[in-house]
C-alpha cells in the first residue's frame, strides 16, 4: 500500500484527487496540506510514500519546500529511522529551469496538471519505488538546460568525482546518457541487479533522490561533457 499525502492550496483540486485516490485498491491518501508549510509539516508527522505538490505552491514558495520534505533535519527523525517522502509535482508549466531547480532540491518528478488518472496513478507508483517520472518534453529541455553548464567540479555538498569508483563513473556516464538500467547492464556485461545497486549508491553519495539528478550531476562535475 503506498501512502500519498495532497498538498494543494485549491480545495476542490484535492478533493478531487482524494475521490480519485481513495478508488485504487494499493493507494491511500494520508491526508491533505493546504500550503507549503502544511506540507512539511505533515510529510514530517504522517511519513506519506509520495508527497503530490501542486506546482503552483511550489512556485509561490520555492524549492524550499521539496527540499524540506525530501531532507527533513535529523530531529525529524523519531524512534526508528524513516526515509523521507518522494514529491510529484503537479506542474501547470513546463519551464525547464524551474522543473531543474525542483529536481536538485529532491522532487521525484513532473506530472502535468492535465495529465490522465491513469497516469496520475502510475506516475504515484513509479515515484514510490525511487524512479523519476518526468514528460519526455520537459526531460528534453532539461536535459539542454544541464548540458549548457559549466562543469562545477565538487557539488556544493563537496562531493567530487573521486568519491566514485571506476565502475560506478561508468554507470553514471550511461545514466547521463539516457540508457535504461537494462542498456546498461547489456552494454557493461553485469547484471540488471548490480546496475540497480550502483545507482542507488550513486544518488546515496550526492545526496539525490531521483535518477535526473545523477544525470545533472554528471554534467555539472565534469565527467560527462556537452556535445558540440
Amino acid at each position: 500500500m503506498t501512502s500519498v499525502l495532497i498538498a494543494s492550496d485549491q480545495s476542490l483540486q484535492r478533493h478531487g484527487l482524494r475521490i480519485l485516490l481513495a478508488a485504487v485498491p494499493d493507494l491511500t491518501v494520508a491526508g491533505e496540506a493546504r500550503n507549503g508549510t502544511e506540507a512539511v509539516r505533515l510529510a514530517a508527522v504522517l511519513r506519506p510514500d509520495v508527497v503530490l505538490l501542486d506546482g503552483r505552491i511550489h512556485e509561490t514558495e520555492g524549492t524550499e519546500v521539496i527540499r524540506r520534505i525530501t531532507r527533513p533535519p535529523a530531529l525529524a527523525v523519531t524512534v526508528q529511522p524513516a526515509d523521507p517522502a518522494r514529491v510529484l509535482v503537479l506542474t501547470p508549466t513546463s519551464d525547464e529551469g524551474h522543473a531543474y531547480a525542483a529536481l536538485r532540491a529532491g522532487a521525484g518528478g513532473f506530472l502535468p496538471q492535465d495529465a490522465t488518472p491513469d497516469e496520475l496513478i502510475a506516475a504515484i507508483r513509479v515515484v514510490a519505488t525511487g524512479d523519476s517520472v518526468i514528460t519526455p518534453h520537459l526531460t528534453r529541455a532539461l536535459i539542454d538546460t544541464v548540458r549548457q553548464l559549466q562543469p562545477l567540479g565538487p557539488t556544493a555538498s563537496g562531493v567530487g568525482l573521486d568519491a566514485f569508483t571506476q565502475r560506478e563513473r561508468d554507470v553514471l556516464t550511461a545514466v547521463a546518457s539516457g540508457w535504461s538500467n537494462a542498456e546498461i547492464a547489456a552494454r557493461l556485461s553485469i547484471a540488471p541487479t548490480t546496475v540497480k545497486s550502483h545507482v542507488s549508491h550513486i544518488l546515496a553519495k550526492i545526496g539525490g533522490r531521483a535518477r535526473v539528478q545523477a544525470v545533472a550531476f554528471a554534467y555539472e562535475s565534469g565527467l560527462v561533457r556537452p556535445a558540440a
